[in-house]
């Protein structure tokens, strides 16, 4: 055929044959011949790619929302059904919005596919119901792309994305046809698009966020930012709405014990009561019968199920001051498992008996029904047993509140003796509108009632890892490993170069630690010593195996207090129903298989929520303080860096970076050793712990980023540098040799001493 065809014969062949849709597939399928002809083809092409007929991806040409028979496809969540879908990532803006199902059909020797994971597939259209496609794996290209949060800025060609991260100093190009719909200044996420090159790298917006600037848009910048599962799948919402209230069926019947929640008084779920007497044994004169009940979570999420599996992959429940990203759905954490007042509630208790002296002499598990008396808050219970009781707390004054402190009492004596690491860090509390704008940041008050919690939730998760021992059953241990030699080296130095001791060449104790935190007590060095003491610290986590947990001075702990929002505790339940005999909902066969696999993801998630919970209060802070750039405030230093210093401001709570550049007109020399900087012309010597006064220079609330001038260290003005620069080469010398003469000055002055 040496003529031109026409459209309509053009559409005909690409539907025909979706894998030869290029140029030169159609001219050879014509037998288009000669420069001119072609010539004239591409103009029909370009036609109809104007009139909306086809479009081009990738040199080839095929029907607007149509998919290539082989596409990249990524995996989605399982249904209901357990059957996996995919969605194209060929498509983009509209077409994204609209994109067909895919139904992905699996062979037996195909490898496991997971959502997120990124796959290569052949699709073949269906007339099916629910799905336009399916596919047939040919290989998987890797998991999720790297994804990037921030402002999208319009150009002439596309756009920019500006990331919000604070650490982040590269903006990503975005292509005409990639970028979603987004409007200039709106907050979106972004992946990765094609390989990395030279220059900004490229990326392709999958979701729009919004304003940035609203209020309610910080703790919706940190759930997409640290990847935390914020909507529950369909399957998972349908089986949380056919759940129903436990039956007492075998359970122990605990509805006569006067059990009280004690919680925050804007507490979002309820997952632990307490109930205390004097023990009547005549062997324990002196004792005390402290029971903690805790919500039955097992009960409605079973093994296996799509409860559980999203309970397993969300690990936690995340905080923010203006909403809570629940572990459960709202039906289960927020009614049927939470321990209301006056309603049956089934739960798993444990009755522990203290002697005189507040240690524990003995325990008992229970899979029970309980019926709580009370849902209060701390400063009500506190205000109550110091003498102010509201009409709430009065009728439970004598029988249930007054029993219960006087056990609190006994076990400040085990605790006194155990000497459990003993620091002092306020926690701050953020206040916002009723439009999600910040109105004040305090710190938040301690009481007894705090305390009296605390420590019966210990003993209630001491008895479980030790009764779950006992019985030699697996289950998932709160591991906390004592400090490294480096980190204890550095507290060292720090509590030295302040003037106290910290014994060295015997077995680190928690004792030790405590008797330097009491020394510093109420000088100049106890904010710094608290802090460095905390950073010394290694992280607590998870573990199948027991090693023990150095903070509280405890040889076994595990976590058994709180399955509504933390799927370790829901393991630990598991295990004791198993270990009991309690029912068929116990840690099953692959519940114990996979256990070290759970103790790894459970620590990961719940590192990711403090990552986003601490990410949110900075911003909301940054929020806070942006109405107040240029004035002055007082503060310590918190961290030293060769780049500069982190400025904890007293007011707030709020950390702030001094660039180097602001520290003052002269060279600094960094020890790392000593955590200082020392002036290269005036021997200026800053430290952590040291008190500031600053100017708030800039707060960012997008990125949570605040920058701060110093201005006074230690009451007094900076002093000026010999030439009010920056310093040269010669000086960094002097500086470097100043700073090993100070170094082996103050070695020889401890050594004397």
């Amino acid at each position: 055929m040496e003529q031109l065809p026409s459209k309509e014969q053009i559409l005909q062949w690409i539907a025909d044959n979706p894998t030869l849709t290029a140029k030169r597939d159609i001219a050879k399928a014509f037998g288009i011949r000669g420069s001119a002809l072609r010539v004239e083809l591409k103009r029909i092409l370009k036609e109809m790619e104007a009139e909306g007929q086809l479009s081009k991806k990738a040199r080839a040409y095929r029907e607007p929302g149509q998919l290539p028979p082989v596409s990249i496809l990524q995996v989605m969540a399982p249904d209901a059904q357990g059957d996996l879908f995919a969605r194209p990532l060929e498509l983009d803006g509209e077409a994204a919005a609209e994109a067909p199902r895919i139904l992905i059909v699996t062979r037996r020797e195909d490898p496991a596919l997971g959502q997120g994971d990124r796959i290569l597939a052949r699709l073949t259209p269906v007339n099916a119901t629910d799905h336009s496609y399916e596919a047939r794996l040919i290989r998987k290209i890797g998991t999720n792309p790297v994804r990037v949060l921030g402002i999208f800025r319009q150009g002439a060609e596309g756009g920019r994305i500006l990331p919000i991260d604070k650490g982040a100093d590269k903006e990503w190009r975005v292509a005409p046809d990639l970028t979603g719909g987004a409007r200039d200044g709106e907050l979106v996420e972004a992946e990765q698009a094609g390989p990395k090159r030279m220059g900004l790298p490229a990326a392709r917006i999958v979701a729009r966020l919004g304003d940035p600037t609203g209020p309610r848009a910080v703790s919706l910048i940190a759930i997409h930012q640290h990847g935390i599962p914020d909507q529950f799948p369909d399957a998972v919402i349908a089986e949380a709405d056919r759940a129903e209230p436990a039956p007492m069926a075998e359970r122990e019947d605990l509805r006569d014990l006067p059990l009280v929640t004690i919680d925050p008084v804007d507490a979002r779920d309820r997952d632990d009561a307490v109930y205390a007497h004097p023990d009547d044994d005549p062997k324990n004169i002196g004792g005390h019968v402290v029971w903690v009940a805790i919500a039955d979570v097992a009960h409605y999420v079973r093994p296996q199920s799509a409860l559980d599996r999203e309970a397993r992959k969300r690990g936690n429940s995340t905080y923010f001051p203006d909403r809570v990203v629940p572990m459960l759905p709202d039906i289960l954490s927020g009614d049927l498992c939470s321990l209301h007042e006056h309603v049956d509630r089934p739960c798993m208790a444990v009755r522990m008996k203290l002697n005189a002296q507040g240690e524990k002499i003995g325990h008992r598990f229970a899979r029970g029904m309980m019926r709580s008396r009370g849902s209060l808050n701390y400063a009500q219970v506190q205000a109550a047993v110091d003498g102010a009781p509201d009409d709430k707390t009065l009728p439970l004054l004598d029988t249930v509140l007054r029993p219960l402190f006087a056990a609190y009492e006994a076990t400040k004596l085990a605790r006194a003796e155990r000497q459990p690491l003993d620091l002092d860090l306020p926690e701050r509390r953020i206040e916002l509108s009723e439009d999600g704008r910040v109105l004040s940041v305090a710190f938040k008050e301690r009481f007894d009632a705090h305390r009296l919690i605390e420590e019966f939730m210990i003993l209630a998760n001491v008895a479980a890892a030790e009764e779950l021992t006992r019985l030699r059953r697996p289950l998932l241990f709160r591991v906390h490993e004592e400090p490294s030699p480096e980190k204890l080296d550095a507290l060292r130095e720090v509590a030295e170069a302040s003037g106290f001791t910290l014994a060295k060449g015997q077995v680190l104790k928690t004792a030790h630690l405590n008797r330097l935190l009491a020394q510093a007590e109420g000088t100049e060095f106890d904010e710094l010593l608290n802090i460095t003491t905390l950073r010394s610290m290694t992280q607590a986590y998870y573990n199948a195996e027991n090693f023990g947990h150095f903070g509280l001075a405890l040889r076994s702990y595990a976590h058994f207090t709180s399955p509504i929002r933390r799927y370790s505790d829901l393991i630990v339940h598991r295990a004791l129903i198993a270990a009991h005999g309690w029912g068929s909902d116990g840690l099953s066969a692959q519940d114990t298989e996979q256990l070290e696999e759970t103790a790894v993801q459970v620590s990961e998630t719940e590192r990711r929520s403090m990552m986003a919970e601490r990410d949110t209060t900075d911003r909301y802070l940054a929020a806070y303080l942006s109405d107040r750039v240029g004035s002055t405030f007082s503060g310590r230093v918190s961290g030293v860096q060769r780049f500069g210093l982190f400025v904890k401001l007293d007011e707030t709570g709020a950390d702030g970076l001094i660039p180097i550049r602001e520290v003052g007109r002269e060279f600094f020399h960094y020890d790392p050793d000593s955590q200082t900087l020392m002036g290269s012309d005036t021997g200026l010597t800053i430290g952590i712990g040291q008190k500031v006064t600053v100017r708030l220079a800039e707060a960012v609330p997008v990125t949570g980023g605040l920058m701060l001038e110093l201005i006074e260290i230690e009451n007094r003005p900076l002093p000026a540098g010999k030439s009010g620069g920056r310093g040269g080469p010669m000086r960094r010398k002097a500086a470097r040799a100043r700073g090993k003469a100070e170094k082996v000055k103050r070695k020889v002055v401890r050594r004397r001493r």
